[in-house]
């Protein structure tokens, strides 16, 4: 009885040291993939936006002169365009699935309802409502964290805001250089 007692306990070891290690992991790849569809939902609901709609900022006080500062800018990249859409995009996290890579075992988070209605390749996608659920939290966790963040690389038109926001400004995603970087 004695000899079978110490393989077990190694076993019991070996799987609590690698535990904490695949739920850092999951951890790591929620926060990345929602940071990414974050970025991917921001960006789908800017393009949305038609361009020639602008709105006023600056200051509505009548300066010394009789004029005021007042300028025009793009509606679909600006700050108070940008607040709005970060108050209510993670409830966009209810149309992903998750994604588990067979070789790396990293999970990525995919779209499983189109926006123009064509059918979405679905296999291997777990679809629940944990996925989304945590997804969503993950998402606002985020928005809310990282709000200045998100207005000052969408504010301006620029390539790569995925990569630039997730991976280097935020670190979420630091272990996802292999991330392939579609558009979703």
């Amino acid at each position: 009885m004695r000899g079978h007692i110490l393989p077990v306990l190694c076993m019991g070891l070996a799987v609590a040291l690698l535990l904490p290690t695949a739920c850092a992991r999951r951890s790591q790849d929620l926060h990345c993939g929602a940071c990414r569809a974050l970025v991917d939902e921001l960006e789908w609901e800017i393009a949305q936006v038609d361009p020639r709609k602008t709105i006023q900022v600056g200051s509505f006080r009548i300066n010394p002169d009789g004029s005021q500062s007042v300028v025009e800018v793009p509606y679909a990249r600006s700050e108070a365009h940008l607040t709005e859409l970060l108050e209510r995009v993670c409830e966009k996290m209810q149309e992903y699935g998750e994604q588990l890579d067979p070789g790396t075992q990293r999970r990525s988070y995919v779209r499983v309802l189109s926006r123009d209605g064509t059918k979405l390749e679905l296999s291997g996608v777990s679809i629940h409502g944990d996925v989304a659920s945590s997804l969503k939290f993950a998402c606002e966790s985020i928005a809310e964290e990282y709000e200045d963040e998100l207005i000052e690389f969408l504010s301006h038109e620029a390539d790569n805001v995925k990569d630039r926001l997730c991976s280097k400004r935020t670190d979420l995603c630091d272990h996802a250089l292999h991330i392939p970087h579609d558009e979703l």
